[in-house]
């Protein structure tokens, strides 16, 4: 194996760098050479590759967003498009190729895997934690802190003001960050998309929480089944007269910044085991952790099932609001 190429897609997330870093790094050390395609799929239908050199990813492991740049590449469903930028890699002599990225990402790597000779890893970067195949995504563990982050100042406006915040967070399938940035900020309820919400138990519950409390916060996941924070907050005002509710979308402050160590560690172990994997004639996989342990999945298999938060945090959520 002479060259591998790599590439970031779909939603950027904090260690990607950390990940691209790894994989030129242990590139360079098998004397092999790593050629970075720009904007993801999109960037490898219009052949726009370079050799990439140890100068390129010095100095990135602490940075957020990639380097590469990423996009999203809805034509790359066409096989005629497909064909293309396979023809692509194969006049610049690849061996192997890395994606790093979420479900979409894995999903047209999963078909790059079969439709042509070049064998493929994956890398599961994306804040919502919601691949199949691992405890932790790329990015997932520092996206977390900096809602929490939020939440906390969000906390002091919120006292001061006896306010209640229903602040929004990313999730638009999967509520693993609204649930554990409620249970890890103190927040009085949290309403993420495996859940049916109740809005009248839980216009209940703020009633009862505000007896002589001064002030809420309600997480509530971007993908929640009764809409964002603004639809929400229309919904429940009519029954809480007298109450000053103020919606907060956090937005996209969340994919950016400093990824955390445990990111930083992580994609730099996944990044150099990429290159291992693709060394030992692996292809079709997807490297995820279990633990402290690093494993692979099967593409096709991260991609048709779905990651879900533990709903017992909802109980103990539950447990730590109980008032007498």
């Amino acid at each position: 194996m002479k060259k591998i190429a790599l590439l970031t897609s779909g939603g950027d997330s904090p260690g990607m760098n950390a990940a691209i870093r790894a994989i030129v790094k242990t590139c360079l050390y098998y004397n092999i050479i790593p050629i970075g395609i720009r904007h993801g799929y999109k960037g490898m239908v219009q052949a726009d590759m370079f050799e990439m050199k140890y100068s390129d990813v010095d100095n990135i492991i602490h940075t957020g967003g990639t380097i590469l740049g990423s996009s999203r590449c809805l034509e790359f469903k066409n096989k005629e498009t497909r064909c293309i930028a396979i023809k692509n890699l194969l006049d610049n002599c690849v061996d192997g190729l890395v994606v790093i990225g979420g479900d979409g990402t894995f999903t047209g790597a999963s078909i790059l895997a079969s439709e042509m000779g070049i064998p493929v890893i994956g890398l599961p970067g994306t804040i919502d934690n919601d691949i199949y195949g691992t405890d932790h995504t790329i990015g997932y563990d520092t996206a977390l802190n900096t809602v929490i982050e939020a939440i906390d100042k969000i906390r002091d406006t919120a006292s001061s003001h006896h306010r209640i915040f229903f602040i929004e967070v990313m999730g638009r399938h999967a509520g693993f960050i609204a649930l554990n940035a409620a249970v890890a900020s103190g927040a009085e309820s949290v309403l993420i998309p495996e859940e049916i919400p109740d809005l009248n138990q839980l216009v209940l519950q703020i009633q009862n929480q505000n007896k002589g409390k001064r002030s809420s916060i309600i997480i509530v996941a971007e993908g929640e089944q009764e809409g964002g924070s603004i639809e929400l907050i229309n919904k429940v005002s009519p029954m809480l007269e007298g109450y000053d509710l103020r919606p907060t979308v956090l937005g996209h402050i969340q994919r950016g910044g400093s990824p955390s160590a445990f990111d930083r560690i992580l994609a730099t172990r996944m990044g150099s085991f990429a290159v291992d994997l693709l060394l030992d004639g692996q292809n079709g996989l997807m490297i995820g952790s279990e633990g402290d342990k690093l494993i692979t999945t099967s593409l096709e298999t991260a991609v048709k099932l779905h990651n879900t938060p533990d709903l017992d945090r909802l109980k103990l959520l539950k447990k730590m609001l109980t008032r007498h």
